[in-house]
């Protein structure tokens, strides 16, 4: 199930602490802004509601990290989840099998950045989109997916990791609020 927040400016991170983990209240207070302090307790309230909804789990989870930094419940292995946040949104899915999940801004797009981490297919894809910055985030949102599900991180052929791609990818996109987020189950 995907849980949404897109009004990141209402999140009183402050008022919220109390609901927090001991481990999640240091994440969020490394924040040096208010906005990732907002939507870093934004993404584990939505994993906390997931978790409520579906499971009957009440208390706050705590988090194992795998060796990329893929987040798992300590205790919980039969629990599946995936947090992401940007300035706009905070987005978790919770699953009975691995998932992963991207939400990012949609910001000017940028040629060099572009062809760093696409291939040639995908950019002809945002040569000839109308609007090539969402193009660009629309697969940016996928191959960061993909990559939070297979819990690989950031790998140096990001240009192929959507060639063959073993799973399905679901993709949002927010014009009107200005975001984008993808689902790779």
């Amino acid at each position: 199930m995907v849980y949404l927040n897109d009004d990141i400016a209402s999140v009183d991170w402050q008022a919220a602490l109390p609901l927090l983990s001991e481990q999640r209240k240091e994440q969020c207070l490394k924040f040096k802004y208010e906005r990732g302090r907002q939507t870093c307790v934004a993404a584990y309230l939505l994993l906390c509601e997931g978790l409520k909804q579906e499971y009957g789990i009440a208390e706050p989870p705590v988090f194992s990290y795998g060796e990329h930094g893929k987040p798992a419940i300590v205790g919980r292995s039969d629990v599946h989840f995936n947090l992401s946040h940007c300035r706009e949104a905070a987005v978790c899915v919770v699953d009975k099998q691995p998932v992963g999940v991207d939400v990012e801004s949609i910001r000017a797009y940028n040629e060099s950045l572009a062809h760093y981490t696409m291939n040639d297919e995908e950019m002809a894809q945002i040569a000839q989109a109308e609007r090539p910055d969402v193009a660009f985030v629309r697969l940016w949102t996928m191959k960061e997916a993909v990559l939070k599900l297979l819990g690989s991180g950031i790998t140096d052929n990001i240009k192929q990791t959507l060639a063959d791609v073993p799973c399905q990818i679901e993709t949002v996109v927010n014009l009107e609020k200005n975001y984008i987020f993808s689902i790779a189950k």
